[in-house]
């Protein structure tokens, strides 16, 4: 099962985005859980001959296979099969702080922690503005 951005399967990862702020639904108990994923991580080389620092370069993350930090929630996944569940993006995100601002956002709105509907067993949140200017 694909993600789903705005009805329509996202299978490549967009080089202008940081990440994304997600939902996924398990179609067995009508559950819910939301987060956010990178697109990119940063992969460490070793540096050139004859120079100290290291080399960085920016890699695909696993995000096409990703269904969230949540143990429960995988333990379902693992139990009832990935078509068991749709995952739909909510929010692209140009950076990390934009994704931090609109997962904390969607979790304070919907009440994860006080409804039994979510998977969500705690939210953390540390943001700044200067992400979310511009």
């Amino acid at each position: 099962m694909s993600w789903q951005y705005q009805g329509a399967p996202l299978t490549s990862a967009p080089t202008d985005c940081q990440g994304f702020v997600y939902i996924i639904h398990d179609l067995n108990n009508n559950m819910f859980y939301i987060g956010k994923k990178n697109f990119w991580r940063t992969k460490k080389l070793p540096p050139l001959k004859g120079k100290k620092n290291k080399r960085h370069s920016r890699v695909e993350s696993d995000w096409q296979d990703y269904y969230g930090s949540s143990e429960r929630m995988n333990l379902m996944v693992n139990a009832f099969g990935k078509d068991s569940f749709s995952r739909t993006i909510l929010h692209l995100c140009a950076n990390k702080t934009m994704m931090s601002y609109w997962e904390c956002k969607l979790q304070f709105q919907h009440d994860v922690l006080f409804n039994d509907e979510y998977y969500n067993e705690y939210i953390g949140c540390r943001i700044n503005s200067n992400g979310l200017k511009g």
